[in-house]
Order: C-alpha cells, then structure tokens, then sequence
C-alpha cells in the first residue's frame, strides 16, 4: 500500500484512519445504542448512519487539511467510508450482541423451564457456548469480569462461522460483480450517496458538494431534526414527529380491522430514497400493501380472526409473510438464471486462468472460486461436526446466503435492504416440511446459526454483505484498485470482529444483558423464546403442511409472473421487489414514505420534465446525509444530556 499518495486511494493513511474511527465507534456505539439507548442502529442500518454522518464530518474537516497540502484525497475518503461500512456493523447491537447472545440464552433461561434439560439440551454441542455457568450467569446479570477462559472455544468456533461467511458472501459479490455493475447497470442509490457526497478538487483532494440544492436538502432536514429532537431535551417545546404517528387507530372488530392502523410518518431519509429509486418499485410497495390490506379485510370479512394486516402471522390466506418467504426463493433463483452466463465464464476461467479484465483489476476468478468453494465448505462443515446431515446442513447454508444475496441485491436494484426478513431461514425450514423430518442436533443447529439470518431491516449482519457489493461499485466508480481495496475490506473486517468482540463483551458483563436491552425488544424475545421453539419441535413434532407449502409456491408464481410481464411488457408497472417489500413485517411504516417520496417525484417529471428531476436529485442527497449526519449529532447530544442528568 502507498504510504500517503492519494493516486490509488488505498493508502496506508487510509486504512489507518479507517481502524482509529472503527476504535473510536466501537465504545461510542455500545453506549448510544445499549447503555444510554439514544440511537437505534448507530453503527449499522440502510443508508449507514455511521458511515454516512462521520464521511461528512471527514469532507467537512479535509477542507482545512487540503489548504495545508495534507489533506486527504477523494478516493482516500471514499476508501476510509467503504471501510466502516464493513467493520461498524461488526460493533452495533443488532449484529454483535445478537452474535454473541444467540446459543447463550437457552443455557441461561432453562433454570425457568427444567424440562429442556432432557428435550433438547444434550443434543447442543459444548463448544457452542462458555462452559461455566458463572460466564453464562455473568453475561445475563452483569457486576462481573468477562471469563475469557471460558469464552476462548465458542469464540473461535462461531468467530470462524462468521468470518467463511463474509469470505462467501463477499466471492459470491465477485462473481456477480460485471453481470449487476456492467451489463445489468444497476443503479446502487446506497453507493450513490458518498459518491455524491464527496468532489474531487483540481488537486485530487476531497471536497464537499457545492450545488445549492444539496444544502437545501440538507439544511432543512437540520432543523426538522433540532426541532424534534429539542423538546427531548426541553419537554415544553412543541415539535412535529419524524418517526411513526398514529393518525386513525385500528378498529378492534369487524372486517375493518384488516385496515390496520393509519400511519403519518416522515423518515426523511426514506422519502429522499424513493424520489431516487425508479417509480415503479416505490409506486409497486405502496400498491401492494393496499392489495395486502384489502386481501386481510376479504379474509376477514369471510370469518377469519380479525387481526392487523401486520399480525397475520399464519398460513392462512392471505398469508402475507409465507408470500414474501416464497418471493424471496423467486428472486434469488431470477438473479442465477440472469447471471447463469457471468457465473458459467466464471468458471470456464477458472480452468484457463484467465483474469477479469476491467479498469479495476479485480481478482483472478480462480481465487475467487476458491474462496467460495473453501468458504462454504467449512460452513456446511460446521453443521455437520454440530450433528446435521449433508442433506439439512447444504440447504441450510444456501438458503442463508440466498438471504444475504437478495438483500444485497435489493440495496444495489434500489436501495431497499431495510425491510426485514418475511419468513427467517429456520421457518422455511420447519414449518413447511414439520420438524418431524429433523434430528434432535439438527434443529438446534438450525436455531444457532438464527444470528445470520433474522431479522433483517438493515441491522443484522446481511448488511455487510450489502456493504461488500456497494463497495465494488464504489471503487468501480471512483477507479479504486479492487485487489487492494478487498485486502483492506477482509482485513478490517477480522479487526473489527475482534474490536467488536471485546467491547460488547467487556459491556455486557460489566451492566448485564438485561440493563442494555433494547428500546424494544426484538432481541431479547429472540434469546428467550429460542430455546422453548426448539423443545416444541422435538416434544411435539409436526409434519409436512400443504397450506404452507402452497402459500409459499403462490409467492414464488406471482414474484415469477411479475419478473415475466416486466420482461416482456416494457410498459409494465408493477416490480416484483415490491411484492416481496409490501409482504414483510413493517411494510406498515415504509409505505407511506415511500408513497411522498413517489408522489414528489412524480410531480416533478409530471410539470418540470427530466430536466427539473435532475436538477433536484442532489436535494434529495442533501436530505439523506443531513438525515444521517443528525442522527449522530442527536445521539451524541443526547447522550451527553443523559449523562449530566
């Protein structure tokens, strides 16, 4: 690596930027997110708080740097920006604390329920979790030291799992890399806001945009933020909610309860990221939730148990997460079939050592396969030295990175990858097929592994993968070496593992699991119920269920039919991505902003044409980075309040 020539852009300065900002956010995090719960997803979430909030202040900062002749140049940023994309998540709650929590819960929470002692408890490997109870005791409670003895093991076993998965993931990218940046050119709305955050002076130094619509994007989601979040800090001054308000409550009976709750929330972020993202996926979210809605009233009205559309848990019609399960299988198996050609060249190269000829200079696809090829093996190796069958841990792994593919797709296609999972891996797996086809280890199995693969919403670990393949349209875009920019990406990403690790551990043990709780309580649900899912589905083993297996084939055929009459009809309206977001849990709250920010869009080409959308595109970038950059300085603030309290 140079040592501080800005020419390539991976220089040593970077990367040694990048690991004091992931040090410096490792502790930060912890307490905004779980101590003094100030920030929900500091490090991590879709657009990146972190990532996006502290580039600016780099830009804002490398001003005074340049005119001294030492400031960092545009792709020295934009290299330092990709690499706490990769290594912040690694420090945030969803990802970390998740990670580490995920096999200790059932060891902790059977002192409630003795009789997982005998049902399940003897089929879970010794190597999954610290030996000691007073580690495990510790962790929950807190006023303890951590029991690094008794981590060591479970630390290596699922830290290896962890770190072939990012290998997998990042090769699978690779491999997809030409057939979604070159031939299909996607639009990367994501990748696009650093890009656009940060100019290259005639000196090749980094500046700030300087268009005035992208300050008034970003200068007036400043003051919406201040006056939100003021009166948190002063209770009498009044304030207008950026985040979810209650408009209409749902009705408590009649087939009017299938309407739901009507929301009113503006997630500026949110709205800048639908007047970017083609029409059609943002017009099909909000279409297909009204087609959601109306179909929970019909099932209603026809006798079903009234229920918010949100609540329709079941295989029922009209089965909303079971449809959004089966179009997640629909979408992966379109991008293979897409990128059969790209995937099949890949591995003609691989015997004739060809190399992927490009601007960039990526890697040889000899290694490439390699390392997918090294890295899934050891996953599906893991799952079977845990007690699985060939026949359970190969379907378990492809169906864990199929998950991670879609969502990394989504957040290159348009930028959704915050919606969350419609169905987690475990469930397409149990439930359809009856646990009765599972051994006792596999199950448990199944359910450890849950940390990569649930729950999605930009905040789990699958937004590194996102991450990995914005990053390959990033350096593509800002002609970064990529052989040297994946060296920096795995290398920081091992770092900030261990960072990770050793921060959430030294936390938790020092207030207990308990005291950092979310603001709600998704995870600690997760941990708790673990361990009586995996009892019921030994004590009470179910069998295949045909409603279930039919609901998710009629979300594989309409998500098939959508992708065919996109492909033949160039007229067509309706995207399939947005059948799968209207059919996960929150699409409640994603399709009201996302309709405002469609609707401004389409008001725009409607009276200004092209030329007026163009012309405010930068608004809606200054509107996402003054939204990310005023979650950090609300936190930051706030957390200081807190604290002087």
């Amino acid at each position: 690596m140079d040592g501080s020539g800005s020419g390539q852009g991976v220089t040593r300065r970077a990367v040694l930027i990048s690991i004091a900002l992931l040090i410096l956010l490792a502790p930060v995090s912890f307490y905004a997110e779980q101590v003094v719960k100030v920030s929900w997803g500091f490090s991590g979430m879709v657009p990146p708080i972190a990532a996006v909030g502290t580039l600016f202040l780099l830009v804002a900062a490398n001003h005074t740097l340049a005119a001294r002749r030492a400031g960092l140049s545009r792709r020295e940023l934009l290299v330092i920006y990709v690499i706490l994309t990769i290594g912040a998540p690694l420090v945030s709650r969803g990802v970390m604390l998740w990670f580490l929590s995920c096999s200790l819960g059932q060891q902790y929470y059977v002192r409630t329920a003795p009789v997982w002692q005998t049902s399940y408890l003897p089929y879970v490997p010794d190597w999954f979790h610290p030996g000691d109870p007073r580690a495990i005791e510790g962790f929950f409670q807190g006023d303890a030291p951590v029991f690094w003895g008794a981590w060591l093991t479970p630390l290596f076993a699922w830290g290896s799992v962890f770190a072939a998965l990012f290998i997998a993931n990042l090769c699978i990218m690779l491999l997809f890399r030409r057939q979604w940046v070159t031939h299909e050119r996607l639009s990367f709305p994501i990748a696009a806001v650093p890009l656009a955050l940060v100019r290259e002076r005639p000196n090749g130094s980094g500046r700030l945009p300087a268009g005035s619509m992208f300050w008034l994007g970003f200068g007036v989601v400043l003051l919406l933020h201040m006056q939100y979040r003021l009166p948190e800090i002063y209770p009498w001054l009044p304030s207008l909610s950026l985040g979810e308000y209650r408009l209409i409550a749902s009705e408590k009976v009649g087939p009017l309860t299938g309407v739901g709750d009507i929301w009113l929330i503006l997630y500026p972020w949110c709205i800048g990221l639908a007047y970017l993202i083609p029409k059609d996926l943002s017009f099909s979210v909000w279409f297909f939730w009204l087609v959601r809605v109306a179909c929970t009233v019909i099932a209603i009205a026809a006798g079903a148990t009234p229920q918010k559309p949100e609540e329709w848990l079941g295989a029922a019609f009209p089965a909303p997460y079971y449809q959004g399960g089966g179009a997640v299988i629909a979408l992966v198996l379109m991008a293979l079939w897409a990128g059969r050609r790209q995937v099949a060249h890949a591995f003609r190269a691989v015997l004739t050592g060809e190399r992927d000829h490009g601007p960039e200079h990526p890697l040889a696809y000899r290694w490439v396969v390699l390392g997918l090829l090294l890295s899934v093996s050891y996953l599906v190796l893991f799952c079977v030295t845990a007690g699985a069958r060939l026949a359970v841990a190969l379907p378990l792994i492809a169906l864990i990175l199929a998950y991670h593919v879609v969502w990394a797709r989504l957040r290159a296609e348009n930028g959704m990858s915050f919606i969350g999972f419609p169905l987690a891996v475990n469930e397409i797996m149990l439930r359809p097929f009856g646990t009765a086809l599972y051994r006792p280890a596999e199950i448990v199995t199944i359910t450890a592994m849950k940390w990569t693969y649930e729950p999605g919403w930009g905040e789990s670990c699958e937004v590194i993968t996102g991450s990995s393949l914005d990053a390959l349209k990033i350096s593509e875009s800002a002609s970064i070496p990529q052989r040297r920019l994946l060296l920096a990406m795995v290398g920081c990403f091992l770092f900030a593992l261990a960072l990770g690790v050793f921060v959430e551990l030294t936390g938790v043990y020092h207030y207990g699991f308990y005291a950092i709780l979310p603001m709600e309580g998704w995870l600690e649900q997760s941990v708790r119920n673990a361990g009586s899912q995996m009892h019921e589905a030994m004590s009470d083993p179910t069998h295949l269920s045909l409603p279930e297996l039919l609901a998710l084939g009629a979300g594989m055929a309409v998500t098939f039919l959508l992708g065919g009459l996109r492909l033949r009809f160039w007229w067509w309206p309706l995207h399939p991505v947005g059948y799968l977001a209207a059919n996960v849990w929150g699409s409640q709250w994603w399709c009201m902003p996302l309709f405002i920010g469609w609707l401004l869009k389409s008001l725009a080409i409607r009276y200004g044409g092209l030329r007026l959308y163009q012309k405010t595109m930068p608004l809606a970038m200054g509107v996402i980075v003054g939204d990310r950059l005023s979650e950090i300085l609300g936190a930051l603030v706030l957390w200081f309040v807190r604290v002087y309290e």
